[in-house]
């Protein structure tokens, strides 16, 4: 799943290990949803639209890369 958390971070002048504070987990974990090596709980993609201002359908994209014909 691609998600655009490490832009929208940068944008809102947060360090990984700010925005972990903010939402409630560790700095790995936020390094972990940026890079897609795991896709967060309902609970903590929540927190993360919240703490960035903008909704989970905006920081998540859960759609297949193939080209519509």
């Amino acid at each position: 799943m691609r998600n655009s958390v490490r832009d929208r971070r940068a944008a809102a002048g947060l360090s990984q290990a700010a925005l972990a504070e903010l939402i409630g987990v560790s700095r790995q974990t936020v390094n972990a949803i940026e890079t897609g090596k795991w896709d967060p709980s309902l609970p903590v993609a929540l927190k993360l639209a919240r703490t960035l201002s903008t909704t989970v359908e905006e920081l998540f994209d859960d759609t297949e890369d193939t080209e519509v014909t």
